[in-house]
């Protein structure tokens, strides 16, 4: 067998692809705080993000490499995780009356792994086509990011609000457990900075979801418009 088609192979490429994905959401949590420098602001950054590298490069060459590595990473993580579940049913197809989870792993851990990851991946086909496509936006106008976060999140459309508040939760709790399992993956699980691994998981998790939460509270309250 392969060593990237060996467990640890695929605990590692799982991990690598986590930690990308992670920078790719704090980098997009930091861009959606544009929106209370006002409409300019925010519509200035979308408008950069799409003619970055012009003009040796073609519009929004960076952004489709952006895009295409997020969706790679989103495949390797999906992928590498399948198949791990897949291996550990196989070798251990009645499970126990009483499972000893690892010192650090939450009650419920992989529970919640599985079906936040499957919330996260439903709000993320939404979010593709509310604010990237535009297909159920009312503002269909590409320039005007601004105008089209506002109008996803206004009062009338609470339910996509609290969708997106839902999804916000499932990501949390994904990577809290999930930055947790990558360092045990890639550190080892004998690491002396276990605590310490584990209190910035949480704040991280709590860094991202807050700041992204932060954006539809503004708006569906008022303090954005």
């Amino acid at each position: 067998m392969a060593p990237w088609r060996s467990n640890i192979g695929l605990k590692i490429a799982m991990a690598v692809s986590g930690i990308l994905m992670i920078l790719f959401i704090i980098a997009h949590m930091a861009g959606n705080l544009h929106i209370f420098e006002g409409r300019e602001s925010m519509n200035d950054y979308a408008h950069g993000l799409r003619t970055l590298g012009e003009p040796l490069l073609p519009h929004e060459s960076i952004l489709w490499i952006l895009r295409i590595g997020l969706i790679a990473s989103i495949a390797v993580h999906i992928w590498s995780g399948l198949v791990l579940s897949r291996r550990a049913h196989h070798a251990r197809p009645v499970r126990y009356a009483h499972r000893h989870k690892n010192r650090g792993e939450s009650r419920g851990a992989y529970g919640v792994m599985r079906w936040g990851g499957i919330v996260i991946f439903l709000f993320v086909v939404w979010h593709l086509l509310d604010l990237t496509w535009r297909t159920v936006n009312p503002v269909k106008e590409v320039p005007d990011a601004y105008g089209a976060v506002v109008a996803t999140f206004s009062p009338e459309r609470w339910p996509v609000t609290v969708f997106y508040l839902l999804a916000l939760t499932a990501l949390g709790f994904h990577l809290r457990h999930g930055i947790w399992s990558a360092v045990q993956t890639i550190a080892g699980p004998t690491t002396k900075w276990r605590k310490r691994t584990q209190a910035t998981a949480l704040a991280v998790a709590l860094i991202i979801v807050l700041g992204f939460a932060i954006v539809p509270l503004s708006v569906t309250f008022g303090l954005v418009k």
